[in-house]
């Protein structure tokens, strides 16, 4: 059989993009170079803030994200994958610009959900925009937000790790947003930043729902899928 090519729209951050990509190696099943999937990546630092656009009237990063991702159409991909949460904001654009499946890391989540209600752990922008609301509204869960001044320390703390901030130094912290959750009622997080994936760990109060390895997952299988 052989697998798709997998484009990556990355560079939302840079640390979050080779986060997919390390999770993708060790999610594929190989054992040889050879049964690996190709990948292209374009990591572009320049894409315009989501949350810049969603929260204050920014400048949209749509054009920027059809632009890289019909530029990795034309480079031969047959499969894009998006590794930012707030970027999914713009999928149906994105969808709209190219002719090849673009995966929704969004719906990959909810799908991945069995009990409720489930904490978001997102940007603020994210949160705002309602994109995971919709997706567990669909499947019959609820969607609990932390605080303000939760939201606000999550919003610091994906600041820190895009920053470079010592990983170890930043789990407590939180960890108490997340335990916060737990006492409103959460029965789960899911983890709805790219830079909260790498924050969040087995050690939780709670069960964790990464959108990270819910791409991942649908990355390799999708790619992996024989045409009928």
């Amino acid at each position: 059989m052989t697998a798709k090519t997998v484009g990556v729209i990355g560079g939302m951050g840079p640390a979050a993009t080779v986060e997919f990509l390390s999770r993708l190696v060790r999610a594929t099943p190989a054992a040889r170079d050879e049964d690996h999937l190709h990948v292209l990546v374009d990591c572009d630092p320049a894409i315009p803030s989501r949350t810049a656009a969603i929260l204050e009237g920014g400048p949209s990063p749509a054009p920027r994200l059809c632009m890289i991702a019909r530029g990795l159409e034309r480079a031969g991909a047959q499969l894009l994958a998006m590794p930012c949460n707030t970027a999914h904001a713009y999928l149906d654009a994105i969808r709209a610009a190219v002719d090849i499946p673009v995966l929704d890391m969004v719906s990959e989540a909810a799908a991945r959900a069995v009990v409720g209600p489930v904490g978001l752990l997102a940007t603020e922008a994210a949160v705002r925009s309602g994109l995971y609301e919709k997706a567990f509204h669909e499947r019959g869960i609820r969607i609990l937000s932390p605080g303000a001044e939760d939201q606000e320390e999550v919003t610091r703390l994906i600041a820190a790790v895009k920053a470079g901030d010592r990983l170890e130094a930043l789990r407590p912290r939180l960890q108490l947003v997340v335990s916060r959750l737990a006492r409103e009622g959460a029965r789960a997080v899911v983890i709805g930043c790219t830079e909260v994936s790498l924050l969040h760990d087995a050690g939780s109060s709670l069960p964790g729902i990464d959108a990270l390895d819910c791409l991942v997952e649908a990355t390799v299988r999708e790619a992996r899928r024989e045409e009928r």
